[in-house]
């Protein structure tokens, strides 16, 4: 594939909308509608667990996007330094935790958005003082309830929430729906 012209079709405060010419291999062109963020580098997935529970620390947040309540991992845009899990984590969830693994940088709505992430997996100490009443640090546009769950549980809790009104984020889905598939 070649890109012969790009051009900015809306331009707003943290995203823009493109449209680019592409020529495919035969020769045919064909237009591309693409969203970019603006401000931010590389997003944080967070996949953070309790221990020695081991319930996974999930999060039901209002997204305008879809004008509704989903279920999903915390996460956060602007940084390309893993260490900013542990920010988002606890302004999102009240938790303190020890980061066990990163991801490489991973590519997470390639057809419509040019967004990076990486998937930053945390253990938090459920025996920390810091743990024992977690307290959010939400900014005034973010609604977030916690939810812990475990594993074994979190299929049906998906789907009961889905039933009931609530969307499910795709992250969950591969980690938890999926889950008895790939096994």
């Amino acid at each position: 594939m070649k890109k012969i012209n790009e051009k900015t079709v809306f331009d707003g405060q943290w995203l823009s909308v493109r449209e680019a010419v592409y020529q495919n291999p035969k020769g045919e062109e064909f237009t591309w509608e693409c969203v970019h963020r603006k401000r931010s580098t590389v997003g944080v997935v967070i996949v953070a667990r309790l221990m020695p529970s081991k319930r996974f620390i999930l999060i039901k947040q209002h997204r305008p996007a879809v004008d509704g309540y989903i279920l999903a991992v915390p996460a956060g845009l602007g940084f390309d330094d893993p260490q900013h899990a542990l920010v988002e984590l606890k302004q999102e969830t009240g938790y303190v935790g020890k980061i066990v693994d990163v991801s490489p940088p991973i590519k997470t709505g390639a057809s419509l958005i040019n967004d990076t992430a990486r998937v930053v997996c945390i253990e938090v100490d459920e025996h920390l003082p810091a743990n024992q009443n977690p307290v959010q640090e939400l900014e005034a546009a973010e609604d977030i309830e916690v939810i812990l769950v475990k594993k074994e549980e979190a299929r049906d809790f998906l789907l009961e929430q889905a039933n009931k009104g609530v969307y499910v984020s795709a992250n969950l889905w591969y980690i938890f729906g999926i889950n008895s598939y790939l096994l």
